[in-house]
């Protein structure tokens, strides 16, 4: 994955051979608390879902590294420090995360698909329209795709627990960003004013 500074990502990934990592609420709750971590030092969070098997992220790019004294370093020499880039934290997120999975479910081996996949969506060049492909290639009529992928990207990714059957309505799915910008839910991990300023925000998303 390369970033850049300024952009807009889709971020996403899924189960190795489409299992399920996400069992429980618990689950899901602990997830969002690795992305808090791992993620937003880096990034603005403007869009999520956490899906059964897969997640979604759609992230306004601040940094692509940081200072991170490790703790072997720290002993060694207290004024050294090492760069973390984004791809690093969101491995180190995954790893974390399945250490946390596979021993509360008596697991081993990977939770996650080897490569995560990150789209720019509002780059001038290079953007990919494939960003939302499930079973296969989706055609879109659009003029403008700098400007008109961020508010496919943003609808998509709402609107996945729809697409999936799990819900009639993206509101009523718990784990998205779909509450918050509906006003059902003061969650604080997406920046809706900066959303605003790339996407409409209304509340069309959240309609069947």
């Amino acid at each position: 994955m390369i970033f850049e500074t300024g952009y807009l990502y889709h971020i996403y990934n899924q189960g190795n051979n489409r299992c399920k990592v996400f069992l429980n609420q618990d689950n899901y709750f602990y997830f969002l608390k690795k992305v808090k971590t791992f993620i937003s030092p880096y990034a603005d969070l403007l869009a999520w879902c956490l899906m059964p098997n897969h997640f979604h992220f759609m992230v306004l790019v601040n940094k692509v590294e940081i200072e991170c004294s490790s703790i072997k370093e720290a002993v060694q020499d207290k004024n050294r420090q090492k760069p973390r880039s984004l791809n690093d934290s969101i491995g180190i997120m995954l790893r974390s995360y399945t250490r946390a999975f596979n021993i509360q479910n008596g697991l081993s081996g990977k939770l996650f698909r080897e490569k995560t996949k990150a789209e720019c969506i509002n780059c001038p060049k290079g953007i990919a329209p494939s960003f939302f492909i499930q079973d296969g290639i989706t055609q879109m009529n659009i003029t403008i795709p700098e400007m008109q992928y961020p508010q496919i990207c943003f609808d998509y990714i709402h609107q996945n627990p729809v697409r999936a059957g799990l819900v009639k309505r993206s509101t009523d799915w718990e784990y998205s960003s779909a509450r918050d910008y509906a006003g059902l839910r003061q969650g604080k991990l997406v920046n809706k004013t900066l959303a605003a300023k790339y996407v409409d925000v209304s509340g069309r998303q959240v309609t069947p």
